[in-house]
Order: C-alpha cells, then sequence, then structure tokens
C-alpha cells in the first residue's frame, strides 16, 4: 500500500479549500496496458465510480463544494495548481492519483497533448462546478463542511490510508 503524500491549504478567500488533507498517490496505478480501464476498475470496486468520467483538467481554477474527487492520471503529464491561487504547483504523472476533498481549487497549467484523466467521485454528495465567485464561496463555506467522510480510499477500499487521515 503506497502513503500518499499529503498537503493542506487555506480558504484564500476565492477558493475555500477543506480542513480535510488532500491527497496524492505517486505511481500508484501501473501504466502498462491499459491503465484508462485498470483506474476505472480499481475506483469502482473501491466504491469511487459514480459519475466517472475520462477527460483532462479544466485550465481554469475551480472546485466542487459539495462532493469529493478523485483523479487518476492515465496518461501523459500535467503541471496543476491545488488549493487556489496561493496553493501547491504539482506535476502530476500517469499512475498517479489525487485525492480532492470538497473545496479544494485545482487548475491545470500546463499539459503533455496526451494527457488522460480519469475522475470519479465517492456515493455520497453532489457534483457542483464552482469558479471562485464571492457568492459561491460564501455558499461553499456552509455546504463543504456537510459533504460526508466517504467510507474507503478510492485505491486501497476500506483499510486504505484516507480512512484514516480524513476522521
Amino acid at each position: 500500500m503506497t502513503e500518499p503524500a499529503i498537503f493542506r491549504f487555506a480558504d484564500d478567500g476565492a477558493v475555500p479549500n477543506n480542513r480535510l488533507p488532500f491527497l496524492v498517490y505517486r505511481g500508484a496505478i501501473d501504466t502498462r496496458g491499459d491503465a484508462a480501464a485498470a483506474i476505472e476498475q480499481i475506483f469502482g470496486q473501491n466504491g469511487w465510480g459514480h459519475g466517472m468520467w475520462r477527460n483532462g483538467i479544466y485550465p481554469f481554477v475551480h472546485y466542487h463544494s459539495q462532493i469529493h474527487e478523485v483523479l487518476g492520471i492515465a496518461a501523459g503529464k500535467a503541471r496543476v495548481r491545488f488549493g487556489g491561487q496561493h496553493g501547491e504547483e504539482l506535476e502530476v504523472a500517469a499512475g498517479d492519483v489525487a485525492v480532492l476533498p470538497a473545496g479544494t481549487g485545482h487548475q491545470r497549467l500546463a499539459s503533455t497533448p496526451d494527457l488522460l484523466v480519469i475522475g470519479a467521485y465517492p456515493p455520497h454528495g453532489q457534483y457542483d462546478l464552482c469558479r471562485g465567485t464571492s457568492a459561491e464561496h460564501a455558499r461553499a463555506r456552509e455546504t463543504i463542511p456537510r459533504v460526508p467522510v466517504p467510507e474507503t480510499d478510492p485505491l486501497f477500499g476500506a483499510g486504505g490510508p484516507l480512512t484514516r487521515l480524513w476522521r
């Protein structure tokens, strides 16, 4: 079991972020073969298969205030700013998995042309797309604490690091 890198981001006035830590599992997925299908299978079997999609990461700052999100990098690489304008710029590459608690800002700054991301959500919560307006921020500060903590880690299930780190 891979232990994730742990990041904490403060509310920057536009992006609320979350008291729960943002997690990055480096090289957690074997990218030989069909990495996208492997990621989908792992997320699904661990209860994070809701609303699953294949795409990239938006090039503008955004967050979700009513649901947590997992991003699995199936191909390529990207430089992504997590945590809003004052957050951390990280390079993510094929095999990496990022788990964003509700409210965590994210923005693709650059990527290779072959970037493929698998995104998904736990079973509880509702998808929304917030861009950091003051009206969204005020509402998000109320909704984020009410988003239920998932019962499972998207990679390792009920015994995974998220279940310990997010309690």
